[in-house]
């Protein structure tokens, strides 16, 4: 199929990025939370035809979460893994198979008995080939006998595992950005959402986005947007918000094309498989131009794609009645060069350029202390002088009782108990269970250890409106300069007329 083909009509389904049910349910997209940088996006289903004695199966590092977990869940539950034999994958089918027969001739040391057992396969092979070459109508294909151990499986339920568990979320674009498959370089959340801002988007906006590549700015873009689903009605008056996104590889728009469609969100973007650079923000005959208010161009040479942004013809476009918002995001310095320079040549104003640089603080409560030695997430040496030495001084005194024991044991007396590290851990583990760990320690802030610095810069303009000699008339018809200037007449008693 074609990239410019349509799948087939607009969802009529709501979107779950921006409606979402209080219960997870079936066929529908869901967020995996297994850590902090890893997220694992997953269509929920109550079948699959993979194996599992669990049915549908989703394994991760973290353990595997068969899907009848999943279901009927509120978001944000967190769901501990369970016991799956990840060996059974490719069973299916084969239980129904028949026990091969005379398997003690078979097994013989005779070569003759194997031979014979090797032509009785080819005759019966034969004579099933020759029944399937047979042509039966479906009345004869009844007649067949059936096999009774035949059933349709259920399946089995899930048994918890010991450890590992994730966290079920909704769809956003936040958690897609975070999730999806880098086909392409990603706009992440800290430039998209300062891009959104500074275009001005809001609900009922029209944006133009050129380099769809992932799809990452297309989500957050449509939820700008998004002020109701278009209406099929005539006599509708309200404008929707709509994304007009473009791509030039197929390949990629086939790939995105699926994904709004499955995400319920064809009806906001429109996607189109064009090269921008060189043929402009066309669309097809029966489709109305954009009239855009914002641009968004991700392009190598995003000021090939200026030229074509005018409002000088019918099928311009941009909106003929405000101003329009540009950004260009350009990881080379080379490429903000050139694009402020036709910018400046071509009356486009308010023109900057500035720079994302996205760092993430980590607020965690410190505990340091011999008393946190086998917690996780601890420094569990010595708070203090005192802690310290009296851990000196229970060794020593572990080691005097040492002695005593092998002297006692010499002359047949009794001896004391020394406590090992393991009961001692254990101790320290059940004391802790009824303490209060979010209240103890010192909060410190700490820089993540992998800091993303540049990912590329951002060149914003604004495009006026067109104003006219017919423009200025009406506007002076409005407001007059002698109001406007001299204020109203006053009457006698000073007040207004």
């Amino acid at each position: 199929m074609a990239a410019d083909e349509p799948l087939e009509a607009p969802s009529k389904r709501p979107s779950p990025f921006f409606h979402s049910t209080p219960l997870t349910g079936p066929d529908s997209l869901a967020i995996l939370h297994l850590k902090r940088d890893s997220l694992l996006p997953l269509t929920l289903r109550t079948t699959a035809d993979e194996g599992y004695a669990e049915g549908a199966v989703t394994n991760t590092r973290f353990g595997s979460f068969p899907h009848s977990t999943l279901l009927g869940t509120e978001w944000g539950t967190q769901i501990r893994a369970s016991k799956v034999d990840t060996g059974s994958r490719g069973r299916k089918g084969k239980q129904h198979k028949e026990p091969p027969k005379d398997q003690g001739e078979r097994s013989g040391p005779s070569n003759a008995a194997s031979k014979d057992s090797d032509s009785s396969k080819k005759r019966k092979a034969d004579e099933s080939s020759q029944i399937d070459d047979v042509p039966t109508s479906p009345a004869k294909k009844l007649k067949q006998p059936p096999q009774q151990n035949e059933q349709p499986l259920v399946p089995k339920a899930a048994v918890e595992a010991g450890s590992g568990f994730c966290h079920i979320l909704p769809p956003t674009p936040e958690a897609w950005t975070s999730s999806l498959d880098h086909r392409t370089q990603v706009v992440y959340t800290p430039d998209y959402s300062y891009i959104l801002q500074r275009l001005r988007a809001r609900p009922g906006s029209t944006i133009i986005e050129a380099g769809a590549g992932s799809g990452s700015f297309t989500h957050a873009a449509a939820r700008a947007v998004f002020n109701g689903y278009p209406s099929s009605s005539s006599t509708s008056t309200q404008h929707s918000g709509k994304v007009y996104s473009y791509e030039y590889h197929e390949p990629r728009v086939a790939t995105l094309r699926q994904e709004l469609h499955d995400h319920g969100l064809d009806s906001i973007v429109h996607l189109t498989h064009r090269d921008v650079c060189n043929k402009g923000f066309a669309l097809d005959a029966s489709t109305p131009p954009p009239r855009a208010d914002a641009i968004f161009l991700d392009l190598p040479a995003p000021w090939l794609a200026l030229k074509h942004l005018t409002r000088s013809t019918p099928s311009a476009p941009l909106n003929p009645s405000g101003p329009t918002h540009l950004c260009t995001f350009s990881p080379c310095i080379e490429q903000v060069t050139a694009t402020v320079s036709f910018l400046r040549k071509n009356h486009w104003t308010e023109i900057s350029m500035c720079e994302v640089q996205h760092k993430r603080i980590d607020v965690r409560r410190d505990r340091v202390g011999l008393k946190e030695e086998g917690l996780r997430g601890v420094n569990a040496s010595a708070a203090s002088v005192e802690e310290a030495i009296q851990r000196l001084r229970d060794v020593e005194s572990k080691l005097s009782v040492y002695h005593e024991n092998r002297a006692a044991a010499e002359e047949g007396g009794q001896q004391k108990k020394i406590q090992s590290k393991a009961e001692r851990l254990e101790k320290i583990k059940r004391e802790a269970e009824g303490r209060k760990m979010y209240k103890e320690g010192n909060l410190v802030q700490r820089t993540e250890p992998e800091v993303r610095t540049h990912t590329s810069y951002l060149v914003f303009a604004v495009l006026p409106r067109v104003w006219g000699e017919e423009d200025e008339r009406r506007c002076a018809e409005a407001w007059p300069v002698e109001e406007v200037m001299g204020g109203e007449a006053e009457n006698e008693d000073g007040k207004k007329a």
